[in-house]
């Protein structure tokens, strides 16, 4: 028997947005599918009840993916794609397996010769290297930089100098309630000439993106809030 294919599925970055950001060819492959991997059960029956596109939310199946999951109990999850189903995997928000446990259920099914297939939708990553007006050429993305405040320091000033070394860009995130904590760690931290692009809450209607110096930002008193927040740095 024919496998099935491994598509993966965008989910919006911001709430609300699906009509603008969620595109035709992404809702007509959803619509034919029934089995899905998610990292949250709600989230994604909440999202795919959004786009209204299933007589009945409760016909799908659905099973766990995360950061907890065992990569033994992969095979079974693929179970519906070796009996030749198509298998959605979505994320909590984006585009699944960047900054996302998506990439576990990637490796397998190209371990396991299942055609793996992307679909177009929202990165935050993406479009806030697009819009930071850095270098686009060479960047690297980091995840989550430590908590710890003297940890943060020493990983920020090790980026800003590979930054310089290598005129790379640096991205990373972190978490809504940590934003402003963030930002005034960065400003405190970074050299006065360094580039620092900041963008908040992509798609919706409070984006904010804005690039200038750290010395700049030192000048500036905007609050975030607990807001999704891409961060960006370039060490001229």
């Amino acid at each position: 028997m024919k496998y099935g294919d491994l598509y993966l599925i965008p989910n919006i970055i911001a709430e609300g947005t699906q009509q603008q950001v969620i595109p035709t060819h992404v809702r007509s492959v959803l619509a034919t599918m029934k089995y899905f991997l998610a990292e949250d059960v709600r989230t994604a029956r909440r999202y795919f009840s959004s786009l209204s596109l299933f007589p009945s939310i409760e016909a799908l199946q659905f099973e766990v993916l995360n950061k907890d999951t065992d990569p033994r109990a992969l095979k079974a999850m693929f179970a519906p794609v070796f009996e030749g189903n198509n298998l959605g995997v979505v994320s909590d928000a984006g585009c699944p397996g960047v900054a996302d446990p998506g990439a576990l259920a990637v490796r397998f099914a190209h371990d396991s010769g299942i055609r793996v297939i992307p679909l177009v939708g929202p990165s935050s990553l993406l479009l806030a290297m697009m819009a930071s007006g850095l270098n686009g050429q060479r960047f690297a993305f980091h995840g989550y930089l430590p908590i710890d405040k003297s940890d943060f320091a020493r990983v920020v000033r090790e980026l800003e100098k590979d930054s310089r070394k290598h005129n790379q860009s640096q991205i990373f995130i972190e978490t809504p309630y940590r934003t402003d904590a963030t930002l005034t760690s960065l400003v405190q931290t970074l050299r006065d000439d360094t580039l620092l692009s900041v963008a908040v809450d992509l798609t919706s209607d409070n984006e904010f993106i804005l690039t200038s110096t750290v010395a700049s930002w030192k000048g500036r008193q905007k609050k975030l809030g607990k807001v999704p927040a891409v961060f960006t740095l370039l060490a001229v």
